[in-house]
């Protein structure tokens, strides 16, 4: 795969169908280790993706009201997607430090690595923040682990400053995640 999208290359960023599910497990399956930290055994990674990312659970993901799923693609083939849950937080650890309400979270946003560095992730980041403005939210915020140095980059030039910390659960291995908050009063206004 390409590492940057190219001009003759067409990326568009849509909502997800239920026709997707397949799609969304599979880049969920290829993505969702590259976010867990250094020593994350395999095993564990996978059976997370079982539970939590199978095709099932993305076909229910997509019929749920609470939540919104687009899909980016290059040339009509799945290479990023993100989901959106809104609502108050459940964490108490995340609804201490979220600032704003009605608040979002970005629950995923995961690119294929033949995409990283395309503009990708930022086209969806944006897609996503027009959808939580267009259903009445004041903020966006997220966990991302503490050590995923790129991702937290990312964030913060993507204008999500960090607020807090949180715990999230691999295998039987409690990980370390900042948590992450955008406040729309501080983000340019929509085009």
């Amino acid at each position: 795969m390409p590492t940057t999208a190219s001009a003759k290359e067409r990326v568009v960023v849509r909502q997800a169908r239920p026709a997707d599910a397949a799609a969304l497990h599979e880049l969920a399956a290829a993505t969702f280790p590259l976010a867990c930290p250094p020593g994350t055994l395999r095993r564990d990674m996978d059976a997370f993706v079982a539970t939590h990312l199978s095709r099932e659970k993305m076909t229910g993901y997509l019929a749920d009201p609470h939540r919104e799923l687009l899909l980016a693609e290059v040339d009509g083939r799945a290479a990023g997607y993100t989901m959106l849950i809104f609502g108050e937080p459940g964490d108490p650890d995340v609804s201490a430090v979220v600032t704003v309400r009605p608040t979002v979270e970005l629950s995923k946003l995961y690119v294929h690595t033949g995409h990283h560095g395309s503009g990708i992730a930022a086209r969806l980041v944006e897609a996503s923040l027009r959808r939580a403005l267009r259903r009445g939210a004041r903020g966006v915020w997220l966990g991302v682990n503490q050590l995923n140095e790129r991702a937290n980059a990312f964030y913060e030039k993507s204008g999500f400053g960090l607020v807090g910390t949180k715990r999230f659960l691999v295998g039987n291995r409690w990980e370390d995640d900042f948590v992450r908050e955008l406040r729309f009063e501080s983000w340019p206004t929509p085009r």
